[in-house]
């Protein structure tokens, strides 16, 4: 029998939510289950430090949890890289601070706000005073892809017709329009995030787990057994089904 596989989706800083997910799977698996975080821990919710505090602590407890890095969590690590580096797939104009991304709401977790006429380099400098160095370790730690003989675990998802071993992270973490529209097979049944929808959705050859948290809607657990998805709700599984 296939042991369950738990995934949580997209976070966006919401920690009671990933409490009542993580709940959720306790209930359904217990305190040892294997979990799946899908990445965007942060950005646009109000605590994206406690959501990073929680996993962190999760992981030194020895939680078999596996956190997959999201285009958010990327753009948060290279701003506190030594020269802050900018993401060049955002639109022209955007920048981890806009007002449509979420760093701000981030910074903000940590106690840092600042006026608009700051300077990045001493915005930067601020940050690296009050942000706890571990955060930045596990945001640098994040890996993009996790791999079971059945499913294909990503923040986003995959350049269809690349094999899974020659994916770029770039696509792993921003792909939208060729991922979504590829109506085909893939290597394996993709699990992801990334582009919010009203509910999980089984669209066949993938399953999105991202209902919006990063707009104040809901964060998402999933249990999988092999290819087969259940969703965990308030009164237990829930089949998801294409």
């Amino acid at each position: 029998m296939t042991a369950p596989l738990y995934a949580i989706g997209d976070i966006h800083g919401q920690l009671a939510m990933l409490e009542e997910a993580l709940t959720r799977i306790e209930a359904d698996g217990g305190p040892d289950a294997r979990i799946v975080f899908l990445g965007d821990y942060t950005d646009r919710g109000p605590d994206s430090r406690g959501v990073l505090d929680r996993l962190i602590t999760g992981q030194g407890d020895g939680r078999d949890w596996i956190t997959l890095l999201g285009n958010h969590d990327r753009m948060f690590a290279w701003f506190m890289e030594d020269t802050p580096r900018h993401d060049p797939h955002l639109l022209v104009g955007y920048h981890w601070l806009h007002e449509r991304i979420g760093g701000v709401e981030t910074l903000a977790s940590y106690g840092l706000t600042f006026e608009d006429r700051t300077r990045l380099d001493a915005l930067q400098a601020r940050a690296k005073e009050v942000i706890p160095a571990r955060h930045t370790e596990f945001l640098r730690s994040l890996m993009p892809l996790y791999e079971t003989p059945d499913l294909a675990f990503v923040h986003a998802g995959i350049r269809p017709g690349v094999p899974l071993s020659q994916q770029q992270e770039n696509d792993l973490v921003w792909i939208r329009q060729p991922f979504h529209d590829h109506t085909g097979p893939h290597p394996k049944l993709i699990v992801h995030g990334h582009t919010p929808v009203d509910r999980p959705s089984h669209y066949g050859n993938r399953i999105n787990l991202d209902t919006g948290a990063g707009y104040g809607r809901q964060v998402s657990a999933a249990v999988f057994e092999g290819r087969n998805c259940w969703l965990l709700t308030e009164n237990g599984r829930q089949p998801l089904t294409p």
